[in-house]
């Protein structure tokens, strides 16, 4: 069971593991055992909240497909039960995330001086340019 805070934790059996080559440089390790590890997890069959899958779901992450099922691959690591616990610890992350809220946006607006700078430099500029123009 993975625990993301006080009232959420998953069931192992709605995160799918799979055991698969690694890319890349290795040398003979790399060709004949498998140690990256696939994670799946369907956020919609999940037994999350109703209001975090909606949350999970909205997020910007290349990992979420647009079925709404979260893929990690793990291969850091040279044996497999690390890149699984990295594996299941990146989804933890990912979950906490959209667990934590967004802070509200509060409007700002320009001080006085800011605004008085930026008209003094357009007059600068618009100075300027009036001397490159042709002379009659």
């Amino acid at each position: 069971m993975l625990y993301i805070s006080s009232s959420v934790s998953l069931l192992d059996h709605e995160i799918e593991i799979h055991a698969v080559r690694s890319q890349g440089a290795g040398g003979q390790n790399v060709n004949k055992v498998s140690t990256a590890v696939h994670l799946r997890f369907d956020i919609k069959a999940s037994s999350l909240p109703q209001a975090l899958k909606d949350v999970l779901l909205k997020l910007r992450d290349h990992r979420i497909s647009a079925e709404g099922v979260i893929t990690i691959k793990a291969q850091q690591y040279r044996t497999q039960e690390r890149n699984r616990e990295d594996a299941v610890n990146r989804l933890g992350e990912l979950i906490q995330r959209a667990l934590t809220p967004r802070k509200k946006r509060k409007p700002t607006t320009p001080s006085k001086r800011a605004q008085d700078r930026r008209i003094e430099q357009k007059k600068r500029q618009g100075r300027l340019k009036a001397l490159r123009r042709t002379v009659d």
